[in-house]
């Protein structure tokens, strides 16, 4: 059962992002829209994919996924920002799509990183 983790502070983008990964196949979503709060969503619940935005109102996503990944051990990440720069600042490998995005594309990457397994 795959549970994806959305870190994102705008309510309409990660509505849309919670919709295209439940069309890729989450059987569950969790959606943060601060670093806090993300840290504790994953400390709740383990996820098998986080889609993180980059800058938050309170927090960044990178350093949440860094907190969530120090305490569970590795997970993917694909980050979707409107600041990749910030990302390759931070994670230069880290996958990104770059706002606006197409779910399309969401569906690329999920593939891409050999997800696809679980999600089904």
């Amino acid at each position: 059962m795959a549970h994806i983790l959305i870190i994102e502070d705008d309510l309409l983008v990660a509505l849309d992002i919670q919709d295209c990964a439940e069309d890729i196949g989450a059987q569950t979503t969790a959606v943060a829209s601060s670093e806090a709060d993300a840290v504790k969503l994953a400390l709740e619940q383990r996820p098998d994919f986080i889609i993180s935005d980059v800058r938050l109102a309170e927090g960044t996503g990178p350093e949440a996924v860094r907190r969530i990944l120090d305490h569970h051990g590795p997970i993917p990440v694909l980050y979707i920002t409107g600041n990749p720069e910030a990302v390759r600042n931070v994670d230069p490998d880290a996958p990104l799509l770059v706002k606006p995005f197409r779910w399309e594309q969401v569906k690329e990457e999920v593939g891409r990183l050999g997800l696809a397994s679980i999600l089904t």
